[in-house]
């Protein structure tokens, strides 16, 4: 009896336990696999990939998983390109292309889908996903492959696309639609796969407008000087782009106000309405040893009487006798030139009449700008020395050194030193400033000491950079010795 009764004890508090929650107890959800980072798997095509004798404009795609598609008019590039673009659907699993063109006969067609495809749940992309079939009874096999690279600095755009004509006339860039057209990849690399065996005529434009042509003078071209025929084996092309609207050195066009000292009240003001506003080229309020002290105005200067600038130096105002005081063809920039001396101060004053601007506006009052030049202690000296130029030259297509070439040491791409190399490669500087310094050597064609940009018509390539691929760190009070 007693273990009858110790039964049924047991047995309540058991399903006492089942039946009465717990304020302890943690709830916790089943735990899910791991996250899908497996791209979409193509399945099957039809028709299928590398097919020959194809008559049919449908193309199906079915993968294993929900997928959809991203900017697939830009994205995907059929080649050769037909005239009407195709049309690209999803659904579901599948991917539809409908080519609108009549196929043309015996022809390879490839479709370069980039990265128009992904799977629906977790945005996997199917990269660099390509097809191809022929209307004929064999695949085209030839390829052109080579590289892009900017003439004036040596480094890359990947936003430029590459194109292959069959016209050789030199309007065909302005007046037709290319046969072929590929992308760069991320460095300013090119492959056309699959081409006919006949000569083309390739070059690479800025394609804002995707027109795929030339339309203005603002964008950026490279070509070939010479027609081009595939190959199995192809040796690579290098490009050199060029901007076809040339450069003007100098200040941009005036647009907003720049800041001018002396200018009080708010801004905005009557009194700033009036005053004729400039700013300079100080550095921390310190005058480089090496360049020449600035001024650049927001509008043009109509007014520039030299007699109204003075110079002095000295905390007690010692008049500087000779210096030397210029207007830019910007009518601009004036630019004041001394031999300066280091750790000295110095005024620049200038007459309330010594400057007017095309909006009728000069100073209110004279102004004076005080500085300091800096120290020979916060230059470094600077020895580099380049060897091998000939192979570099070689390597840029060019047969030979026709001059000397110039050396280019670069922030920004602002060119802070510009010097041609002497016979032994060198460059030396006792006085240069700090920082970390990109080179490119320019080989001047025409020494005239800077680059020149090339023309599309009548053809002619521009000069050419070589970027190095090392830096240099100059630092100061140090003697900076690099050899490359």
């Amino acid at each position: 009896m007693r273990n009858l009764l110790l039964a049924l004890i047991s047995l309540v508090v058991w399903l006492t336990t089942l039946i009465l929650p717990t304020g302890c107890a943690n709830i916790i959800p089943p735990q899910g696999g791991p996250r899908d980072t497996i791209p979409p798997v193509l399945l099957k095509v039809s028709p299928a990939d590398r097919s020959t004798n194809v008559a049919t404009n449908r193309l199906v795609f079915s993968f294993d998983e929900f997928v959809e598609l991203q900017n697939a008019q830009q994205a995907v590039i059929v080649s050769p390109l037909p005239a009407v673009p195709p049309t690209i659907e999803n659904k579901l699993k599948e991917v539809y292309v409908r080519l609108r063109d009549t196929l043309q006969p015996n022809t390879t067609y490839t479709i370069d889908f980039g990265n128009a495809i992904k799977d629906y749940n977790e945005g996997n992309v199917l990269k660099n996903f390509r097809y191809s079939f022929s209307t004929g009874d064999r695949l085209d096999s030839g390829r052109i492959k080579g590289k892009v690279v900017l003439a004036e600095t040596g480094k890359i755009d990947t936003t430029l696309i590459v194109i292959l004509h069959r016209s050789k006339a030199d309007s065909a860039i302005v007046n037709e639609r290319p046969a072929y057209l590929t992308r760069l990849n991320g460095k300013g690399e090119f492959m056309f796969e699959q081409l006919p065996n006949r000569v083309f005529y390739l070059y690479a434009l800025k394609d804002d407008g995707g027109l795929r042509r030339i339309i203005g003078d603002d964008q950026r071209v490279a070509f070939t000087n010479e027609s081009v025929k595939p190959a199995d084996q192809p040796e690579p092309i290098n490009l050199y782009a060029f901007d076809l609207k040339v450069k003007t050195a100098g200040l941009p066009a005036p647009t907003a106000p720049l800041p001018s000292p002396g200018i009080k009240g708010k801004p905005g003001g009557a009194a700033a309405d009036r005053r004729l506003r400039y700013t300079n080229n100080l550095s921390e309020g310190k005058q480089d040893l090496l360049q020449p002290f600035e001024l650049m105005t927001e509008q043009y200067l109509t007014r520039f009487d030299t007699a109204k600038i003075r110079v002095y130096t000295d905390s007690s105002f010692i008049p500087i006798p000779q210096y030397g005081l210029a207007l830019d063809s910007s009518s601009r920039k004036i630019s004041l030139v001394l031999p300066w001396k280091e750790n000295t101060q110095y005024q620049v004053v200038i007459d309330k009449e010594a400057l007017k601007d095309t909006l009728d506006r000069q100073l209110l009052k004279s102004d004076t700008i005080s500085f300091i030049t800096r120290k020979k202690a916060d230059y470094g000296k600077l020895s580099v020395r380049l060897r091998n130029l000939e192979t570099i030259a070689r390597q840029l297509g060019l047969s030979e050194i026709k001059t000397q070439p110039i050396l280019q040491l670069t922030i920004n791409e602002f060119i802070l030193a510009s010097a041609p190399l002497g016979s032994d490669g060198q460059f030396k500087q006792e006085l240069f400033l700090p920082g970390t310094y990109e080179i490119r050597i320019l080989f001047d064609q025409n020494n005239n000491g800077r680059w020149d940009a090339g023309q599309l018509f009548p053809r002619k390539q521009p000069e050419r950079v070589r970027l190095l691929e090392r830096k240099i760190t100059v630092k100061a009070n140090w003697e900076n010795e690099f050899e490359f």
